[in-house]
């Protein structure tokens, strides 16, 4: 798949990265050496892999003392790293200690504006607490009931988000979250109903968010969406998002993919 990368300086990788982790708000991180360290133990792959602060000077020998970290709490070590250059000895050294690349992700990049052009019709409800309307879709028939169960406890937890939803002759349909932090609005958690699918009714969950990221003066916008996903992909390529970096979980054999990382529609968390 053709990916447009753009130039992004060392801090905006790092706000970045911060505000990916503000969102799923995983129970405890650690920051050492260039590296966000988060702990989980859910099905979310980015609330449990370590993940560097910038795209060059980090070196691969911070792999295995992030490793003993985790091993400390019991968990396996995961790290999500972006295939650029500079990464290169992160890459051999994990290579080097038996992990592998898995899940190939692409961090997108838009404008708010951008986002609410998309979509003429009416905008998703939006609400600053979750509620049962809200978290209804991720448990629903369709979905992975273990993965939907923790996005639903990440999002409800994180003190950044808002929350979207699209609601039909009383069924919640669609819904999804904006995080607003670090001086970015981030697009996580979106969810259709497989009954639902192909009527728009992703633009209209983007279309709520986006307003509620106008109400707070927030232009810039970012996802992340697995690059198999061809479906989420031309959504999000529509509604102005282009391709930042990619990136890889490296986790090692007996470490599989999260459960139900293809089982959502449309889902950039």
């Amino acid at each position: 798949m053709h990916t447009q990368h753009l130039p992004l300086q060392d801090n905006d990788i790092a706000s970045l990265e911060r505000a990916t982790l503000d969102a799923v708000a995983p129970p405890a991180t650690l920051e050492i050496e260039g590296w966000l360290v988060p702990f989980d133990s859910s099905t979310i792959g980015r609330a449990k892999s370590a993940v560097p602060l910038r795209h060059s000077c980090i070196e691969g020998r911070d792999i295995a003392t992030i490793e003993t970290l985790y091993a400390a709490r019991g968990l396996p070590a995961a790290y999500r790293v972006a295939d650029v250059p500079g990464l290169a000895s992160v890459h051999a050294e994990l290579a080097r200690r038996g992990y592998q690349a898995q899940q190939p992700t692409l961090l997108q990049v838009g404008s708010v504006r951008a986002m609410r052009a998309l979509c003429c019709d009416l905008p998703a409800r939006v609400s600053a607490s979750p509620g049962a309307a809200w978290s209804s879709v991720y448990l629903a028939e369709g979905f992975d009931p273990v993965d939907g169960a923790h996005r639903v406890q990440a999002l409800s937890r994180s003190p950044h988000i808002m929350y979207a939803c699209v609601e039909e002759d009383g069924q919640s349909v669609a819904a999804g979250t904006a995080a607003f932090s670090q001086g970015w609005c981030s697009i996580h958690g979106m969810r259709t109903l497989p009954t639902h699918r192909g009527r728009g009714l992703a633009t209209r969950v983007l279309a709520g968010l986006a307003d509620a990221a106008t109400d707070r003066a927030m232009e810039g916008v970012f996802l992340q969406v697995e690059e198999d996903n061809a479906s989420a992909f031309a959504l999000y390529g529509r509604a102005g998002f282009a391709t930042a970096w990619r990136y890889h979980y490296w986790r090692k054999p007996q470490n599989p993919p999260s459960i139900g990382a293809n089982i959502a529609s449309n889902s950039p968390c």
